[in-house]
């Protein structure tokens, strides 16, 4: 079941039709997509305390992109093990043909044939696990420039 997308003061998030008339200054909207919990809190935390807002946290490619539809991220920080028949590159893909949502790969994975597959996502950046908070931040920003 998709968790519901919560700010750092744990308050929920509006939904899309609030956000379309907030203004530009407004948080950039993040998805997390990571099957390990204590991985996608950890990282929740670091993109909330960067002042990013966390609309959700999915653990399967149909959560990812269910939650996409609901909450129109701005990217989503994907894993690309992930728990269910489908793995992160086709969520991947799936989020940017159906919603224009681009991924950033954080992955342990990040071998030359798992790139050579992700290759067609056109992937806004790639952060090898382990992973830190600086390097999360940084390449969320080049992303979102």
């Amino acid at each position: 079941m998709p968790r519901e997308p919560h700010s750092a003061a744990g308050t929920a998030l509006p939904d899309i039709t609030e956000a379309a008339g907030r203004s530009s200054d407004a948080p950039a909207r993040i998805l997390i997509v990571e099957d390990d919990y204590f991985v996608a809190t950890a990282l929740e935390q670091i993109l909330v305390d960067a002042g990013f807002a966390v609309v959700g946290i999915a653990i399967t490619a149909e959560e990812a992109l269910h939650l996409a539809t609901l909450h129109q991220p701005a990217l989503a920080v994907m894993d690309i093990r992930l728990a269910g028949p489908r793995d992160g590159i086709d969520a991947a893909m799936e989020l940017r043909s159906q919603c224009g949502i681009g991924s950033v790969f954080a992955t342990a994975h990040g071998d030359k044939a798992t790139r050579a597959r992700a290759k067609d996502v056109q992937p806004l950046g790639w952060l090898t696990k382990p992973y830190s908070a600086k390097s999360v931040v940084e390449t969320i920003r080049a992303a979102l420039a």
